[in-house]
């Protein structure tokens, strides 16, 4: 008995002991407001060593914190407006403190004024809400330390504001992980390309030279992941094997092109020619959307391949594009906008319609669908990557096929030995 009392007591005093012991904790929190929430929260939740990021608002009074007052009407000028934030907590064992902060300058533009590009407000204002005396003094550091570099780079006085946090406010549970939530629209990206770190010497600089040459397609991606550039990756630009060259960069990698669409959203497509930019969009765009731009682009809207590719039009029997295809060599004909290959050679005959036929298309390439135009009942060929119209397809061919009759002016031909296998090899990155 004596043993067991004895065992008690000796637990109960290292229980006690240990639960007085003092700890040393890596966990840090420090509150950050650089703009819109939904791509600081993004940004910041990717970066090793943070434990959580959150959305809220802080730093306001005499509002109640909610996205429909902070945003609204009447108060998104005021002073004592809340500001869009985000709470990161970090192990700064592993992500230090200094390193938190510079990233937090380099990814938005610290010299603008309660706005962030488009997102005008005293909400979207620059802001580093402090939780100790260590974290001020550091921040305060490395604004100065930035204001140098952004000074040097020709941009003004740094509007960020430091200083203790007072209260941090959750935000609704919608704004919590929005970009993961909604796949459509971009990822704003306002950073001023002005770093802390300069390359590391002999960092080859990314040569601009043939995006000044001919026309080019551009897409602006984020150097960190954005779920909308991942997303046109997959669903457009992956597969694209054009003629026209395509090439991903980076906002800081535009140097020698003439832009007029803002750089600070991703993804961004700019359709350039001799390196000034012709057409452009911000945003994710679906496939139907990208080959709209882009034929407008390469064939332009008054020719008669546009007039073709997306409003149904034919072209005239025996015309120029079609004297030029029916003798080819042997090869593939390909869409005109998307590369992607359609029909063989193998498969072409002469019909003695002044239209090229086939007996077959590559198989998964187009999509058919009744036409009931003009009072006939035909059934209408498109192109499965681009969605173009290409034709039409009849019960007449010879053996017992089927006639694809194809219209010339929305194909190009490949010789076989120039047929791509890969359409990486049609991309460039940055």
């Amino acid at each position: 008995m004596k043993k067991i009392l004895f065992l008690l007591f000796t637990i109960g005093f290292f229980a006690e002991v240990r639960a007085e012991m003092p700890a040393t904790t890596q966990k840090e929190t420090i509150v950050l407001g650089s703009g819109c929430f939904w791509g600081a929260e993004k940004y910041y939740e990717q970066l090793d060593g943070v434990i959580d990021a959150k959305v809220g608002y802080a730093d306001g009074s005499d509002i109640a914190p909610l996205y429909s007052q902070i945003s609204s009407k009447k108060n998104r000028l005021k002073e004592n407006n809340f500001a869009e934030v985000v709470q990161v907590s970090f192990n700064e064992d592993i992500l230090s403190l200094e390193t938190l902060i510079k990233g937090f300058f380099e990814h938005h533009d610290p010299t603008q004024l309660n706005r962030q590009g488009n997102d005008i407000g005293t909400q979207y204002r620059s802001v580093i809400l402090t939780t100790s005396e260590r974290q001020r003094d550091i921040a305060e550091k490395l604004r100065d330390e930035y204001q140098e570099k952004l000074t040097a780079a020709g941009y003004g006085k740094i509007q960020t504001v430091i200083k203790p946090l007072d209260t941090f406010h959750l935000a609704e549970a919608y704004h919590q992980d929005y970009l993961k939530k909604n796949p459509n629209g971009y990822c704003p990206d306002h950073a001023t390309g002005v770093t802390f770190d300069k390359k590391k010497s002999g960092e080859p600089m990314v040569d601009n030279t043939p995006l000044r040459s001919g026309k080019q397609i551009v897409v602006l991606i984020k150097k960190d992941y954005c779920p909308y550039c991942e997303r046109l990756k997959q669903d457009v630009t992956n597969a694209y094997q054009g003629s026209i060259p395509l090439t991903y960069r980076y906002a800081d990698q535009l140097q020698g092109l003439t832009l007029t669409t803002p750089t600070w959203a991703t993804p961004t497509i700019f359709f350039l020619e001799d390196g000034k930019e012709v057409l452009a969009r911000q945003g994710y765009m679906d496939a139907e959307t990208f080959y709209e731009m882009l034929g407008a682009f390469k064939l332009g809207k008054e020719s008669d391949s546009y007039h073709v590719a997306f409003h149904q039009g034919t072209d005239a029997p025996f015309c120029r594009r079609y004297e030029v295809f029916k003798n080819t060599p042997d090869g593939v004909f390909v869409d005109k906008l998307s590369g992607a290959v359609l029909f063989d050679t193998k498969n072409r005959y002469d019909s003695q319609t002044g239209w090229l036929s086939f007996t077959h298309a590559i198989e998964g390439a187009v999509i058919e669908r009744p036409d009931n135009s003009h009072g006939l009942q035909r059934t209408e060929i498109l192109s499965k990557s681009s969605g173009i119209h290409l034709g039409h397809v009849f019960d007449d061919g010879p053996d017992g096929n089927r006639r694809y009759c194809l219209d010339a002016t929305v194909l190009e031909f490949r010789p076989r030995s120039a047929v791509a296998t890969n359409p990486e090899k049609r991309r460039k990155s940055g």
